[in-house]
């Protein structure tokens, strides 16, 4: 082989393996950062990984909210209308959050199927649902249509 293609071949082989380096650690930078959004029967049934940082959305039930008297922790339950799933938050809630609202909730499920959440987003009019929100209440309403209703939440 000549020198000079030899040097060519070296050279392309660095660069495609420089590239595919790159890549690599681009995906696994990615991969780390998804949320990917999960509704309460979801959550319920074990389809949402544990450990995982997701987002989960629902409407707040009505009497659900537990406060802390001591700190700023808070618990509530967020329903799709089939499943209900328990979300802990430590701060301070936003404004506009209170029962019978859509919300969005980010953070990680422990071993109870509990979302541990750091960050509470709640619709900020009258009109507005977080479309993962109302696109999984629609799914629950068409699921009853079709002759086929969830199971209970226990």
């Amino acid at each position: 082989m000549h020198p000079q293609r030899k040097k060519r071949l070296v050279l392309v082989l660095l660069v495609v393996f420089g590239v595919g380096v790159a890549v690599a650690l681009a995906l696994g930078a990615l991969r780390q950062n998804i949320n990917l959004f999960y509704t309460p029967t979801e959550i319920a049934t074990g389809v949402a990984p544990e450990e995982a940082r997701i987002r989960a959305g629902g409407m707040v039930v009505a009497g659900s909210v537990r406060r802390s008297s001591d700190s700023l922790d808070v618990t509530f339950d967020v329903t799709d209308g089939a499943e209900q799933v328990t979300i802990s938050y430590s701060g301070i809630l936003p404004d506009l959050f209170r029962e019978g609202q859509g919300i969005v909730a980010l953070g990680r499920l422990n071993q109870d199927r509990v979302l541990i959440a750091d960050e509470v987003l709640a619709k900020h009019d009258e009109e507005y649902m977080p479309p993962e929100v109302a696109q999984a209440l629609e799914k629950v309403e068409h699921m009853k249509v079709d002759g086929y209703t969830p199971p209970a939440a226990n």
